[in-house]
């Protein structure tokens, strides 16, 4: 974590900081809405089935699963940005990878394509405030 000093003036350091929190809060809260629905009312819908053919029970179970592991990689993020970053931009591919399966989810893709791209750059970050 870089020193309150340098976070002041160090436009990297708040670069880091700013990509740090909003990885680990983001997947956080998403895995949790998994669970609550109140983002979507069918998360379901955005899971390809050659994914949920892979997966054990049904498309709401493997929601859950994602949650979980979205919660899981928010914390990772929190604790180890330099794990955390790569974790989360590979989770971030498979989402593309689904929603460009699933079809009619172009613009999310696309979204999430630039969050990998974040999450990358945190990754990168990391070494420099490890």
């Amino acid at each position: 974590m870089p020193s309150a000093t340098r976070l002041r003036n160090d436009p990297a350091a708040q670069a880091f900081l700013l990509l740090r929190i909003g990885f680990a809060v983001a997947p956080i809260l998403f895995g949790l809405d998994k669970f609550a629905e109140v983002l979507t009312d069918h998360w379901p819908a955005y899971l390809a089935s050659e994914y949920n053919d892979l997966i054990p029970g049904s498309a709401q179970d493997a929601m859950y699963m994602v949650g979980i592991v979205e919660i899981v990689a928010g914390l990772v993020v929190a604790v180890a940005p330099r794990v955390g970053g790569p974790l989360v931009a590979a989770w971030l591919a498979g989402i593309i990878v689904s929603l460009l399966l699933v079809g009619g989810y172009g613009d999310i893709a696309l979204r999430d394509f630039g969050l990998l791209i974040g999450a990358l750059a945190l990754w990168r970050l990391a070494d420099a405030f490890h």
